[in-house]
């Protein structure tokens, strides 16, 4: 079985689970794209050992990866709205780099910006980043020689950081996924906090 695989097969889990249920989830879906960050890490420094000694060391990354994001909580969230920030500037600038400090400022608001309304930017958040982990975990199984790149900790072949325009239909289905999971996420969300009130009614008659 080809390395990709079981790593293609925690993405399109992990993914499905995030787009879903990512914002009730929230610790432990940080834990998982903690590891899933440390995985894919360190795939990037094992191709010379051998096969047991790169699954250990690969598993090892993975597990120190989940431990530095359940404990990192706060600050994961100013890094995911700051990196939000970041990828909307790179959508808007289709030519050359953007300055530096158009990129500092961007990430900067985008960090306030997800403190100051952090539920609806992890439900955003899980939503879209789970919407993308899964759909490369599924081309990856299928195949497709782009999603094993990423898979295999090679991101610049798939948005966000390849050109948009080169791969459509890629985001068109992330961008639909993504959109389905996050009004489902919304409208669970809705219906917990209503359930909330009425039974805070009910104790207080």
């Amino acid at each position: 079985m080809s390395f990709h695989v079981p790593v293609a097969i925690i993405l399109l889990g992990g993914g499905l689970l995030a787009c879903f249920v990512g914002y009730r989830l929230l610790r432990t879906l940080l834990g998982l794209y903690g590891f899933i960050a440390g995985v894919v890490v360190a795939t990037l420094f094992v191709s010379e050992f051998e096969t047991w000694v790169a699954i250990l060391l690969t598993l090892g990354g993975g597990l120190l990866g989940a431990v530095v994001a359940v404990m990192a909580y706060l600050a994961g969230v100013a890094i995911l709205g700051a990196g939000l920030g970041a990828l909307a500037l790179n959508v808007v600038f289709t030519g050359p780099d953007p300055n530096v400090w158009f990129v500092l400022v961007a990430c900067l608001v985008g960090a306030l910006t997800a403190l100051a309304v952090r539920r609806y930017v992890l439900i955003m958040t899980t939503s879209f980043a789970g919407a993308w982990t899964a759909i490369v975990g599924g081309l990856a199984l299928a195949g497709n020689s782009a999603a094993v790149a990423a898979a295999s900790g090679n991101l610049r072949q798939l948005p966000p950081l390849a050109d948009f325009r080169s791969h459509v239909w890629f985001v068109v289905g992330w961008c639909g996924l993504g959109l389905l999971a996050a009004l489902v996420q919304t409208r669970a969300m809705g219906r917990r906090r209503l359930r909330s009130h009425l039974g805070d009614d009910k104790a207080k008659r």
